[in-house]
């Protein structure tokens, strides 16, 4: 349902009325049959509900925590063409990457995708040379057709000059190179928007109890609401498991005799309080594999990330203290000293990285996407980034489209007749809508130059929506912490709008507070009081 309001200086203008209700939708996932079923609302499957739905399939995506709730909003935040890449002769996948880099950042998510400069410093016995750096950002950015300008190798001086946390002790030169970074959960949540505007119905904080059968095949699947217990199904023609670390679980659910497909490799990052510019990311390298990144991210200093095997339950994975003090000290090849203080330390956070099954050790393994198709026609998909996350879904239609016994193909669009970079919703520029923001306004309703800029960097033009909630009621517009640019729109918003129904879903994926140490008690409890104001 679509209201149309008016606001003064901003005129007239659409607003989409409220997500369904939990039982609303559960409803909806029960009673109708789907072509696709998605299980799993994080990089793959959000990518892949968005394409099938825009390809004339009737999509259903669950998941049984919240959208991007694990992984998928656990990454460096890095829109990235892949650098170390090229050690490898990997070519044509860093070209790859920059172009998808590319098509992010200018025509599906300008509102979302920030370009990014990085340092990457070189230090007397470092692991690798200045000329092969300085050779190596070359290529890489004439991989991108030099669109964010030329990798090249400025001196120590110039780059303290703009991060003075820089350290310069046996510092030799610095090689300069191009990417973007964007804040994931806020890209996972703009994502499930446009698939639900394509047509997709969505519900998170729904598990999987079983697969449903039909003749042997998978065509749905048992859930329970773990918010309120309700079980129900959904019946689909074709399920696809993209849980990522929990795919060989559920595969195990269609075959108990299922061999394991995947290894997990835990990387965990800290996020700290800056103390000082920094005008340029820095990518360290700390031997031949690895590179530990120092990124300026939401006002922070992000740091990260480690690389080893983990063979635990994923549900349990976290960042550790040993994790935290191999953070600290990986920074410090050039990063000063009073910059990497415990106590600047805001918030600390670990994903998985599903890795093909396979020898040796976890830091070489290829970072590919894997896709298999089991016993009962279930097909699975593990793996992937968020550079990539839309070829990924492409993919993995191509080859839905291919699949023997479900002529899904019949049903949908060809790949090659839709449009290939469909913006996501509030796509816009972001510079443009915080001026907007700033000067459309009221006098009486004001928002701070900080709010604006961060809500046009979160939301695009959809934080239009947001500065008429404030303009009917201007106590939304009063900061959730006055440590932080959020305000308490953002939290009906995100409630109404966006299909957060825990504080966490609040807190930590829609706004950036958890990230920014600003989760207090009193903060939650106002929260928690929010969510539950709303009637399903």
């Amino acid at each position: 349902m679509t209201t149309l309001q008016h606001v003064p200086g901003l005129g007239t203008h659409p607003i989409a009325g409220r997500n369904p209700g939990r039982a609303e939708t559960r409803e909806l996932l029960s009673r109708a049959g789907y072509d696709l079923l998605v299980i799993g609302g994080g990089i793959l499957g959000t990518s892949v509900a968005w394409h099938a739905a825009q390809s004339g399939l009737r999509v259903a995506m669950v998941d049984a925590g919240d959208f991007a709730g694990a992984t998928s909003s656990a990454s460096s935040k890095l829109v990235h063409g892949g650098l170390r890449y090229l050690q490898t002769g990997a070519v044509k996948l860093v070209a790859e990457n920059h172009m998808e880099r590319r098509v992010l950042a200018k025509d599906v998510a300008p509102h979302l995708v920030n370009p990014l400069t990085f340092y990457l410093p070189v230090y007397k016995g470092g692991p690798v040379g200045a000329a092969k750096l300085g050779a190596g950002v070359f290529a890489y950015s004439a991989l991108s057709a030099f669109g964010d300008g030329v990798g090249r190798i400025i001196s120590p001086s110039r780059a303290a000059a703009a991060n003075p946390a820089l350290r310069t002790d046996d510092l030799k030169a610095v090689a300069v190179y191009y990417d973007h970074q964007m804040n994931d959960s806020r890209m996972a949540v703009m994502t499930v928007r446009a698939a639900v505007e394509a047509g997709a119905v969505v519900l998170n904080h729904a598990e999987v109890t079983g697969l449903r059968f039909t003749h042997g095949r998978v065509t749905g699947a048992d859930l329970k609401d773990r918010l309120d217990g309700t079980e129900f199904g959904v019946d689909a023609r074709l399920v696809l498991n993209a849980t990522g670390p929990w795919v060989d679980h559920l595969r195990q659910m269609e075959d108990k005799g299922a061999a394991p497909s995947i290894r997990l490799s835990k990387g965990a990052h800290i996020v700290l309080k800056r103390k000082a510019p920094w005008r340029a990311a820095m990518a360290t390298p700390i031997d031949k594999y690895r590179i530990t990144f120092a990124l300026p991210w939401e006002d922070q200093l992000l740091l990260g990330t480690t690389d080893e095997e983990y063979t635990g339950d994923p549900a349990d994975v976290r960042a550790t203290e040993a994790d935290t003090r191999q953070i600290l000290d990986e920074a410090a090849h050039s990063v000063r000293d009073e910059h990497l203080s415990p106590d600047l330390i805001t918030y600390a956070f670990a994903g998985l990285r599903v890795l093909p099954g396979g020898p040796g050790g976890v830091e070489k393994a290829k970072r590919e996407t894997v896709v298999s198709e089991g016993s009962g026609g279930m097909l699975s998909v593990a793996g992937g980034k968020w550079t990539t996350y839309r070829h990924i879904g492409r993919t993995v239609m191509a080859k839905l489209a291919k699949l023997p016994g479900t002529p899904l193909n019949e049903d949908m669009e060809p790949l090659d007749q839709l449009p290939r970079r469909v913006p996501l919703p509030g796509v816009a520029n972001p510079n443009a809508v915080a001026h907007r923001l700033l000067v459309d306004r009221d006098p009486g309703h004001r928002i701070d130059p900080l709010t604006a800029r961060h809500l046009a960097t979160h939301y695009g033009a959809l934080a239009f929506d947001i500065a008429r909630m404030v303009n009917e009621d201007p106590a939304l517009g009063e900061r959730i912490h006055p440590g932080g640019p959020e305000i308490w729109a953002q939290v009906v918003y995100a409630r109404d709008h966006e299909w957060a129904r825990t504080a966490d879903d609040v807190l930590r994926r829609r706004t950036t507070l958890t990230v920014r140490g600003l989760d207090t008690a009193e903060v939650r409890t106002r929260v928690e009081a929010v969510l539950a104001d709303r009637r399903d």
